[in-house]
């Protein structure tokens, strides 16, 4: 079994459920050709980079499963049939990517949750970030 992502963009017109019943669709067309999904992740309604059928806009969704190299072909024309599905792209992940997933699941929202625990809301993280950055810069010109 190989490692793959996939993203797909989901028209605006659908509405929160229709969009969720989507998403299942092709997660269990997944698992029911013995995929086994890895991860999953919603990035909501983005902004396209160009208009597509006159949609400036659409929800994105990433899957990252392991799967066979024949589920992709079906996967594929399930995604070509759905009305819904504006676009779409599959990838096939090397070591190289496969090491950055698990890495990037793993530091996903880990400095959000540390920072929940503390009490502390998105502004106080940003802002202590933003301290620390000057606090380099001004470091990096006192060696100048």
């Amino acid at each position: 079994m190989n490692n793959y992502e996939t993203v797909f963009i989901l028209t605006p017109v659908l509405s929160d459920a229709q969009m969720k019943e989507a998403v299942e669709k092709f997660k269990t067309l997944l698992t029911d050709q013995g995929a086994e999904i890895v991860n999953e992740e919603d990035w909501g309604l983005r902004k396209l980079a160009y208009p597509i059928d006159k949609k400036t806009t659409g929800f994105y969704t990433f899957l990252e499963f392991k799967a066979a190299p024949s589920v992709i072909d079906k996967l594929e024309v399930n995604f070509r049939r759905d009305e819904r599905v504006i676009r779409f792209l599959t990838v096939k992940q090397d070591k190289f990517a496969l090491e950055y997933a698990e890495k990037r699941r793993n530091n996903r929202g880990g400095k959000r949750q540390e920072a929940r625990a503390a009490g502390e809301g998105p502004k106080t993280v940003k802002k202590e970030r933003t301290e620390a950055v000057e606090a380099e810069v001004e470091l990096n010109e006192k060696e100048d």
